[in-house]
């Protein structure tokens, strides 16, 4: 059974940074696109980040420079690195393979505020 289970969100003031993590098991993160996703309340899920097999990267507009996607291959484990948190971040953060997603999680909330 594909699974992703995140983590590492929290409460954060403007400015401040968070890395969130994202575990996979059944299928391995080194051979597939990954993608971090956020959900703000009232609004529709959005893509925020991605990272193909071969480590290439994309970000939306509204965080490139901010945040940063990652991957360990050993941990079989996906990060995103987010810097300079703004307070139109605060979402629930999921993330899922890009290409044939499994079923989401249930997501890390960010909340950013003072």
């Amino acid at each position: 059974q594909v699974q992703v289970v995140e983590s590492g969100g929290g409460l954060v003031q403007p400015g401040g940074s968070l890395r969130l993590s994202c575990a996979a098991s059944g299928r391995l993160v080194t051979l597939n696109a990954m993608g971090w996703y956020r959900q703000a309340p009232g609004k529709q899920r959005e893509s925020v980040a991605g990272i193909t097999s071969l480590d290439m990267t994309i970000y939306a507009d509204s965080v490139k420079g901010r945040f940063t996607i990652s991957r360990d291959n050993a941990k079989n484990t996906v990060y995103l690195q987010m810097n300079s948190l703004k307070p139109e971040d605060t979402a629930v953060y999921y993330c899922n393979f890009i290409s044939n997603p499994t079923s989401w999680g249930q997501g890390t909330q960010v909340t950013v505020s003072s």
